[in-house]
C-alpha cells in the first residue's frame, strides 16, 4: 500500500492516544513519502506508552510537518523520495507493524546499497527537525549520581579517572547516612519540581527506601520478569534452527504480560513503567543477567527518553562472568557474585551516565556526583566546581549535594 491510499480508519488497532493521533494528522502522513512514513508511524503506535518529553516530540514533527509548505515539504523529503523499495515492503502491512517493516527495511537498503543514501536523508531530516524545534531547558538544573562498589572492602586502584578531570575529587566524604541523604535530595526535589517522570532511582540490587514521588526502578523488583525472560530465551535457543535475529525478533514482539508485568491499573502499576521495563529486558544484551549493566542500560535509557532532570543510579555486584548456557541456566539461581569486577564495570558505568547526562539541554548548568559507596571518596562536577582538582578536606555530602542541586533554574 502507498502512503496515498492512507484513511483514518486504518488505525484502528492503535492504543487509543496513538490512534486518535494518527488519525487527526492522516492527510499530514498519506502526503509522505513510503521510504518514511513507517518509521514515523513506529513512533506514533507507542505514543500511549511514551514519555511526556516523547510525545511532545512526536507532536511537534507531526505539526511541523503539517505546516510545511508544499516546495518546503518537497525540499524535505526529497531525499527519502528518490528511495526505491521492492514490491514486497510496498505490500507489506506497515500500518500496523511500522517496527517490523523498519527492520525489513534495513536489510533492503543493505542488500540495495542504497543505505547511505537513506542515512544522509535522515540526517538532513534531523538537522532540519532540530532547528524547527530547537530544545527547551529543564525547569530546574539536572543532577545526576551514581553509587558504586557496593560490598567492596578495599580497592587499592585509582577510581573515577575518567570524571575526574571534569570536577573535584574528594578523598574525606563523610559516609554516614550517605545513601538517606541522597534519597532525601531526589525527594526534595521531586516536591519541589513535580515534573512527571522527573526524578528517577534506579537500583541495580535491591531498592532501599524511597519516596514515593521518585520514579523508581530495581533489578530485584523485576526479578521475577527477568526469571520468565531467561526461561523463554532458554526455551527459544534449545530449539533446532533458532538464532540470534529470530531470538531478537521474537523478543520485540513480547507484551509485558508475557513476562509477568502487570498493565491494568487495578494490578498497581504504570503503563508507560511497565512498557519501559520490558524494553530494557527485551532490547538490551545482558539486562536480564548482569545487574550492573542491567543498571547501565536503564539509566542510560531513563536519560534519553525521560530526560530526566534527577537521576540516582547505584549499582550493585553482578554474577561472575561464565559461559551464557550456564547463566541463564534453570539451576542459576543463587550466581557467584564478583563485587571486584562490578566496581570496575559501574566505575565505566557512571562515566557512561555522565555523558549520556551532558548530552541533555542544559548540560552546561547541570552536575554530577559519583560516589564509592561506604568509602570517603567521591567526585562532583557542576558549574560552581573548579575543574581537575582535588580535596583533601573533610566534607558533608548534605553540604555538597546543596552546592552541586540549585533549587532553582
Amino acid at each position: 500500500m502507498q502512503p496515498t491510499e492512507l484513511k483514518p480508519g486504518q488505525f484502528s488497532n492503535y492504543p487509543p492516544e496513538a490512534r486518535k493521533l494518527a488519525e487527526h494528522y492522516t492527510a499530514t502522513l498519506a502526503s509522505l513519502p513510503p521510504s518514511f512514513v513507517p518509521s514515523l508511524l513506529r513512533e506514533v503506535i507507542e505514543y500511549d506508552y511514551k514519555f511526556p518529553v516523547e510525545r511532545k516530540a512526536v507532536d511537534k514533527e507531526l505539526e511541523t510537518i503539517t505546516n510545511l509548505s508544499p516546495s518546503d515539504r518537497t525540499e524535505w523529503f526529497a531525499d527519502f523520495e528518490r528511495i526505491q523499495l521492492s514490491q514486497q515492503l510496498v505490500n507489506y502491512d506497515w500500518v500496523n507493524s511500522p517496527g517490523q517493516f523498519v527492520e525489513q527495511l534495513s536489510a533492503h537498503l543493505w542488500a540495495t546499497h542504497q543505505l547511505d543514501a537513506f542515512r544522509a536523508a535522515a540526517t538532513s531530516y534531523a538537522n532540519r527537525l532540530a532547528a524547527a524545534n530547537p530544545p527547551e531547558p529543564p525547569p530546574v538544573p539536572r543532577l545526576g549520581i551514581s553509587i558504586i562498589g557496593q560490598s567492596v572492602t578495599t580497592y587499592n586502584d585509582p577510581l573515577f579517572r575518567k570524571l575526574r578531570p571534569h570536577g573535584v575529587h574528594f578523598t574525606q566524604v563523610k559516609t554516614e547516612n550517605a545513601l538517606d541523604t541522597m534519597l532525601n535530595v531526589v525527594a526534595e526535589r521531586a516536591k519541589s519540581h513535580p515534573v512527571p517522570y522527573g526524578h528517577w532511582y534506579i537500583d541495580g540490587g535491591a531498592e532501599a527506601k524511597y519516596d514515593p514521588a521518585i520514579t523508581c526502578i530495581s533489578y530485584r523488583a523485576l526479578e521475577p520478569a527477568r526469571a520468565a525472560l531467561t526461561t523463554k530465551m532458554r526455551s527459544e535457543i534449545e530449539r533446532p534452527g533458532m538464532g540470534p535475529e529470530a531470538l531478537r525478533t521474537l523478543m520485540a514482539r513480547m507484551k509485558p504480560e508475557d513476562i509477568g508485568l502487570r498493565t491494568s491499573a487495578n494490578g498497581n502499576s504504570d503503563p508507560v513503567i511497565t512498557r519501559f521495563q520490558l524494553k530494557v529486558l527485551t532490547e538490551a544484551s545482558g539486562t536480564q543477567i548482569f545487574a550492573t549493566t542491567f543498571a547501565q542500560w536503564t539509566a542510560r535509557e531513563a536519560l534519553r527518553r525521560a530526560q530526566p532532570v534527577t537521576l540516582l543510579v547505584r549499582f550493585a555486584p553482578r554474577q561472575k562472568q561464565k559461559p551464557m548456557n550456564e547463566m541463564i541456566s534453570a539451576s542459576a539461581n543463587s550466581p557467584e557474585l564478583d563485587p571486584v569486577g562490578s566496581l570496575v564495570d559501574a566505575d565505566f558505568g557512571s562515566y557512561y551516565n555522565y555523558l549520556n547526562q551532558q548530552r541533555l539541554p542544559g548540560a552546561d548548568q547541570s552536575s554530577f556526583v559519583a560516589w564509592f559507596e561506604g568509602h570517603n571518596e567521591a567526585v562532583v562536577i557542576g558549574p560552581k566546581w573548579p575543574r581537575n582538582t582535588q580535596s583533601n578536606s573533610p566534607a558533608e555530602f548534605k553540604t555538597l549535594l546543596a552546592e552541586a542541586s540549585p533549587k532553582e533554574s
